[in-house]
């Protein structure tokens, strides 16, 4: 028998005062069963730095050929894509072809590193590509704020981020890559 994913209900708040977006966003989150608490907070940091009233998660790990985060316009054609972590350069480069913009954070460590240093060179071709490194994280971890029901604030000023639950707070320096 599989392992059903786990649903977790974010309210979150952002106040983005470099884009001059201030909304608050009731979340549902499904977390596939292999996915870590990090990795499924790195979505929702995701979604906190590119919300807009059209953006939406995708199914989840378990689905091919859709983003982690995307938004589609009223025809269905793709205008942001946004997967976090380390996908395989070809899937990239097949979503770049889909989609006005796609936006990748990847985490890990030097996971990322080592990625970044094998895939770089594919990579800089895609002119629609925009890849962000978070693992600059301090007040600890992203996955320290998980909750089965979270209610989140997401301050993003000067290309920084901070995610709180009003007792503890991450700060997360995004660092672009391309």
């Amino acid at each position: 028998m599989a392992l059903k994913a786990t649903i977790f209900k974010a309210d979150l708040q952002i106040a983005d005062m470099d884009r001059g977006y201030y909304a608050q966003h009731a979340l549902t989150l499904a977390r596939h069963p292999s996915e870590t608490d990090e990795r499924m907070m790195v979505r929702l940091l995701a979604f906190a730095l590119n919300a807009s009233e059209t953006l939406l998660f995708g199914r989840g790990l378990g689905t091919e050929d859709e983003a982690d985060i995307w938004a589609k316009d009223l025809t269905g054609a793709i205008q942001c894509w946004i997967d976090v972590g380390q996908p395989e350069p070809r899937d990239l480069r097949k979503a770049c072809g889909r989609s006005a913009q796609v936006i990748l954070y990847s985490f890990g460590g030097r996971v990322t590193d080592l990625w970044w240093q094998a895939n770089a060179d594919l990579l800089r071709r895609q002119n629609n590509l925009a890849v962000w490194k978070l693992d600059n994280y301090t007040g600890g971890t992203l996955g320290d704020l998980v909750q089965r029901n979270m209610a989140l604030q997401c301050t993003i000023q000067d290309a920084q981020a901070w995610l709180t639950d009003g007792t503890r707070t991450v700060e997360v320096t995004p660092v672009r890559l391309l």
